[in-house]
């Protein structure tokens, strides 16, 4: 009697399982929300820039302060002058940012970016523990995504090339 009313479940929870994933496949597939369609590409891509592009803009924004400010008091982790280690960190961190932000000339703005974060994280924080250099690896990995796949649908670079 057990191993009946075991089967009898069993059952009973299969076919509930198989009809609420028949459900969750025809709304992913009306809505187009689960899975690789298009639209979650494109919206994921748009998260990707909004939260890195923007995140970095915030970042940078002390640094374009100590710029205007002429104040070039900064780290030389390659050689090239503490005065052009800032500039072009600025120029990544800021200009760059707001270009992947706002999805134009992304794969080339993200380029720069990809660059500083490098040296930051292997130069800068190179000696230092993981969790110095975090948060630089994980903006790392978001430019070089954002270089693979470009801007996305929502992009002021879609609207111009108009792909």
């Amino acid at each position: 009697m057990k191993n009946l009313d075991f089967l009898t479940y069993l059952n009973v929870n299969v076919k509930t399982c198989t009809y609420i994933w028949k459900k969750l496949k025809k709304m992913s597939t009306k809505f187009k929300l689960l899975g690789s369609q298009p639209a979650c590409i494109d919206l994921s891509l748009l998260l990707i820039r909004l939260a890195a592009g923007g995140f970095m803009f915030t970042h940078g924004f002390g640094k374009l302060q100590k710029l205007v400010n002429g104040n070039f008091e900064f780290g030389d982790p390659i050689g090239l002058g503490p005065e052009i280690s800032l500039g072009l960190t600025v120029f990544a961190e800021i200009l760059c940012a707001f270009l992947v932000l706002v999805g134009i000339f992304t794969r080339l703005a993200a380029i720069p970016l990809i660059i500083t974060m490098l040296v930051a994280v292997f130069i800068v924080h190179g000696g230092d523990d993981f969790g110095k250099k975090e948060l630089g690896l994980f903006y790392l990995i978001n430019y070089f995504v954002l270089f693979l796949s470009g801007a996305g649908k929502y992009s002021l670079d879609r609207l111009i090339l108009k792909k």
